[in-house]
This record gives structure tokens, C-alpha cells and sequence, in this order.
């Protein structure tokens, strides 16, 4: 054991790298900033967002996850995810909506405060994605519940996430 905490001491591994697309230019850092900026002056705090997986392959919920790892670190900028829709100002949905989900989104999205955003996250929650035509979905969230934004992807991608939660605090601003 010795020999291995020496190895990792002193040898030579290599770095995570960051993920494809993924770029710390000056630009990038003054977007974050604003980020934190924007969000405290639309929710007068923190923005809590309740992820609801409608039925899908587990495939965003992955990547809604990997928000929350080091190397994207969502909650520096004062977002968070939780577990009550009663706490939360967006609801991220992934999924296609099958059959049995649609009353419990429909209580979900009862159940979050006014004013809500709700955003669907990935091809499936969009329009179906591969289950489209099924007689076990509802063909997408909006077939449910009104839509505010949408993320395309199959699965997207983390930062692809990140721009869309963006890009709703812009057209909300």
C-alpha cells in the first residue's frame, strides 16, 4: 500500500481534461459572472430548479447530474437542484411522458409556486424523441403542461444545459 501512495505521490498522472467544447477564455468567466448577476436580480436569490424524469432512459438525468461534479460546478453560481416542487422556481423535465407520469406531472407542476418555468430538457421530452408514436407516451412535456424553453440533445450535453438555462434568464430578464 506504501508503494502505491508513492506512486501516486510522486508519478505522473495525467489530468482530467475538460470535456470537448468546454473553454475558460475571459469572455466565458465574464458570462458566468453575469450569471450569478442575473439570477439574484430575477429570484432575489438563489434559482432552484426541480429535475423530473417523465419516463426516460436515465440518459439526461446523467448529464443533469454531472452539472453538480467539479468540473461544471453549477451551484457556485447559485444554482441547485431539490427535491420538493414546492421549493423550486423551474421544473427541468426529461422524458417523453409516458402514460403513468402524466398525472404526477400535472401535480408537480400544480404544486410549483407561481411564477414557474418549466423547461424541457432533451429530444424525447421535446417531441417524443425515439418513443414518438407510442402508445405509452405523450409525445413530449408540452402535450402535458405549457412549456417555456426547451433543450434539444439526445442526451445534451452539460454545457448545452448550461447555455439553455442561460438563454431562459435572458428572454426572462
Amino acid at each position: 500500500m506504501l508503494r502505491e501512495i508513492l506512486k501516486n505521490t510522486f508519478g505522473r498522472k495525467k489530468a482530467i481534461s475538460f470535456p470537448e467544447g468546454f473553454t475558460g477564455s475571459p469572455e466565458d468567466a465574464a458570462k458566468i459572472s453575469a450569471l450569478q448577476e442575473k439570477i439574484d436580480r430575477i429570484f432575489r436569490r438563489s434559482l432552484r430548479i426541480r429535475q423530473v424524469d417523465a419516463g426516460s432512459c436515465n440518459a439526461c438525468e446523467w448529464e443533469c447530474t454531472a452539472l453538480t461534479n467539479p468540473v461544471y460546478d453549477i451551484q457556485r453560481f447559485g444554482i441547485d437542484f431539490v427535491a420538493s416542487p414546492r421549493h423550486a422556481d423551474v421544473l427541468l423535465i426529461t422524458g417523453p411522458v409516458s402514460r403513468q407520469m402524466e398525472l404526477a406531472l400535472r401535480k408537480t407542476y400544480t404544486a410549483t409556486p407561481e411564477p414557474r418555468l418549466v423547461v424541457a430538457c432533451g429530444d424525447c421530452s421535446i417531441d417524443g424523441g425515439v418513443y414518438k408514436g407510442s402508445y405509452a407516451v405523450a409525445n413530449g412535456v408540452a402535450n402535458i403542461i405549457p412549456v417555456n424553453f426547451l433543450i434539444p440533445g439526445c442526451p445534451p450535453s452539460p454545457i448545452r444545459i448550461i447555455e439553455g438555462l442561460l438563454a431562459m434568464l435572458n428572454k426572462v430578464s
